[in-house]
């Protein structure tokens, strides 16, 4: 008998025979009876089972020498012994009633307690494993490889509070990728931290055809990064005064906002009006910091200052939602969000039939039919695993993960050429990317950002264009097995092969 997760739970050990449990009876700890909506059956294997849902039509097996565990939802138990009584109805085999006293040998904190930290510092050894023999206290899990971090808990410092250790990712390569871009040109290889079996083998894939049509050529169009405050007003028209007079006092209000950053440079403030409503939306370049927190701080400065200027604004909010921050929107697909980026290649006929097996015509359409799809579920994405690459290279290169809810927006666009051969690109407008600060710092992302020379100042578009071109590898992978000679048999088919499906 053990406390965990708040609870107390006791093994259950079959030592007579097979058994079909069809209900329980009474449960009791010390004399006191647990209604039976707080008890629950668990499996070595997983299923779970709610004690007043046992019945005849959902009975649960219970075979000789196999062990469920009951979990009984009640304030954890101190240190000594405790009697437990329980009734299990077996079908054909009758009621069998369990009386057992059991012994908690190891204490349990206060479920009100807090969870262990130091004002002085939070990220000395000492309070790290702290925390760590209260996690193991309170759940009864053993955090062995948690624990194992190659790194002083000082690096996580600004990047993880109440840090307890890590969560370990496979971490694959992919490439080298061949780019031809205004900021990354050569071949790099692609560090990818995925736990998706067939995923860095169908990247690698994509690669490989777009090595050998050459490479992907890409291109940074814009950079804007944004906070978006909104002012209320007694009237619609107070509103649109408001806005006149932004318009008119763009310079002074970008003064007060670049002063609170080295980097920052305010580009324009947009204006949208609703009722008396008047959202602002500041448009700012961060330089090597996806700049979330950086705008934040220069808009709450310029917030200060037009109150101060404008006593008529009856109520303001540093964020009024319009950037969208950590979600998708139509507005930043259109306006930009982060970096927007393209990456595109011409990919021969003889090429795209030898390599993917499929012709160009046919993945043409089969790319205009999924794209009428993503329309008409209202997707901000027409392609199939942009998301995939995403992911595995924020995590691998300390991003702020929570952006990849605007950063996976993205458009996939296909044609045949002239000469029958296929042109594709993909446009992503919303690429929220850093190569200086956050998580970048960290050891492993630093090493994951060294392997494709974007660690540090300067290197946030070469970044940028490198992930552009894996997207488009994995989209121009995974097309082409849906469109392939053999329909979509190779998409299901690698999955079985490299175990996903397993």
């Amino acid at each position: 008998m053990r406390n965990r997760r708040g609870a107390v739970e006791l093994e259950l050990r079959n030592h007579l025979t097979d058994l079909r449990l069809i209900g329980l009876g009474v449960v009791r700890v010390d004399g006191k009876e647990v209604p039976l909506e707080q008890v629950v059956l668990m499996s070595d294997e997983g299923p779970v089972w709610r004690g007043e849902r046992l019945s005849r039509e959902c009975p649960v097996a219970f075979e000789q020498r196999r062990t469920l565990c009951l979990r009984a939802e009640i304030p954890p138990l101190g240190e000594g012994e405790h009697r437990v009584e329980v009734e299990l109805e077996c079908g054909l085999h009758g009621p069998v009633s369990l009386h057992v006293t059991e012994a908690i040998e190891e204490g349990h904190p206060e479920p009100d307690s807090r969870i262990p930290r130091s004002p002085e510092d939070d990220y000395t050894e000492d309070i790290v494993r702290c925390r760590r023999d209260y996690a193991e206290a309170w759940t009864g899990a053993r955090l062995e490889h948690v624990a194992s971090h190659s790194f002083d808990a000082g690096h996580a410092r600004n990047s993880c509070e109440h840090f307890t250790g890590v969560a370990q990712v496979p971490l694959g390569i992919a490439g080298p990728l061949t780019i031809l871009g205004e900021n990354a040109h050569g071949a790099y290889l692609i560090p990818l931290a995925t736990t998706e079996g067939a995923m860095v083998a169908s990247y690698n894939r994509g690669i490989k055809v777009l090595n050998e049509a050459g490479g992907a050529v890409c291109t940074v169009l814009d950079d804007a990064m944004q906070r978006s405050p909104v002012f209320v007003f007694e009237s619609a028209k107070a509103g649109r005064e408001f806005t006149t007079w932004v318009r008119t006092n763009q310079a002074a209000i970008a003064e007060q906002a670049e002063s609170t950053s080295r980097v920052a440079t305010l580009q324009d403030i947009e204006a949208y009006q609703v009722s008396r409503m008047v959202f602002l939306r500041f448009n700012f370049t961060t330089g090597d910091a996806a700049g979330q927190n950086m705008v934040g701080k220069a808009v709450f400065a310029a917030l200060l200052w037009i109150r101060e200027q404008y006593p008529a604004i009856r109520a303001s909010f540093l964020d009024g939602n319009i950037s969208t921050d950590k979600k998708s929107s139509q507005l930043n697909i259109l306006r930009t969000r982060g970096k927007r980026v393209v990456a595109e290649v011409v990919i021969g006929k003889e090429l795209l039939l030898s390599r993917m097996r499929t012709h160009v015509r046919q993945l043409v359409q089969v790319q205009r039919i999924t794209t009428e799809g993503s329309n008409l579920a209202g997707s901000h994405n027409n392609g199939s695993q942009s998301a995939n690459a995403l992911a595995a290279l924020f995590i691998a290169t300390g991003q702020d993960v929570g952006a990849l809810a605007e950063s996976a927006a993205g458009r996939l666009y296909m044609e045949e050429t002239s000469d029958g051969d296929l042109y594709a690109s993909i446009t992503l407008p919303a690429l929220v990317l850093a190569t200086h600060g956050g998580g970048t710092g960290l050891p492993t992302q630093r090493e994951c950002l060294e392997m494709m020379d974007c660690y540090g100042r300067g290197k946030v578009r070469r970044l940028a264009e490198i992930v552009a071109g894996v997207v488009l590898a994995g989209e121009l992978s995974l097309a082409c097995a849906l469109s392939s000679t053999l329909g979509s048999e190779e998409w299901v088919a690698s999955h079985e092969h490299l175990g996903r499906n397993r």
